[in-house]
């Protein structure tokens, strides 16, 4: 199917271009969301009347979103999830659950901005690009994490393998700790006992 494009699509073109496409990519996409409009006749002479009006708009909320690039482009976002000791996550994270942590945090954005080229499924930073506008793209990264604290040991830098093995070794020296304290107590007690004189034989006994 021909169609027009209202905007830029990525990978596809820019305003104004008249592109093929798949009929389901047309109908369920580009068509319902406004992006495109059949290239029949009518709607390129439609185009054609409303072609400055549009680059108008399309350069206003341009505009706008670049300014609101310039101040979400790389930040993080802390996301707390249940997981297991290796790191694995009892469910995923979406692109709703990234909308919403950018959300609370005093921005607004939509889940369909959000591209994930994954499921994240893991505990750790992950960066996740975000389209503010056809020609904005910027990167925020979701800090996974199961508690806060984690989130900040992760922000700067550790990975869960390596703050596992730290809990591991802390877990161990307490242990041999312990044991160490056992058997001082014990030697301790033996040193104080109370010694019972052994009688002395007498040689004529």
């Amino acid at each position: 199917m021909d169609v027009i494009l209202l905007e830029r699509v990525a990978k596809l073109g820019q305003m104004g271009e008249v592109v093929s496409v798949k009929q389901g990519y047309a109908r369920n996409f580009l068509l319902p969301q406004g992006k495109a409009l059949r290239a029949s006749a009518a709607n390129i002479a439609r185009f054609e009347d409303q072609k400055v009006q549009l680059e108008a708009d399309n350069l206003e909320t341009k505009k706008e979103a670049e300014q609101v690039g310039a101040k979400l482009d790389g930040k993080q976002f802390v996301v707390i999830r249940s997981a297991s000791d290796s790191g694995a996550l009892y469910g995923s994270v979406s692109t709703r659950d990234a909308a919403d942590a950018a959300n609370d945090n005093g921005f607004t954005l939509d889940r369909k901005q959000v591209q994930l080229s994954r499921p994240i499924k893991d505990l750790g930073l992950h960066d996740v690009h975000v389209t503010l506008h056809p020609e904005v793209e910027i990167t925020i990264t979701l800090n996974v994490a199961r508690s806060a604290e984690e989130a900040e040991l992760q922000a700067s830098g550790k990975t869960i393998r390596e703050l596992a093995a730290e809990e591991e070794a802390a877990a161990d020296f307490e242990i041999a700790e312990l044991f160490d304290d056992i058997g001082g107590a014990a030697m301790d007690d033996d040193e104080s006992g109370d010694r019972t004189p052994q009688p002395r034989l007498d040689d004529d006994a």
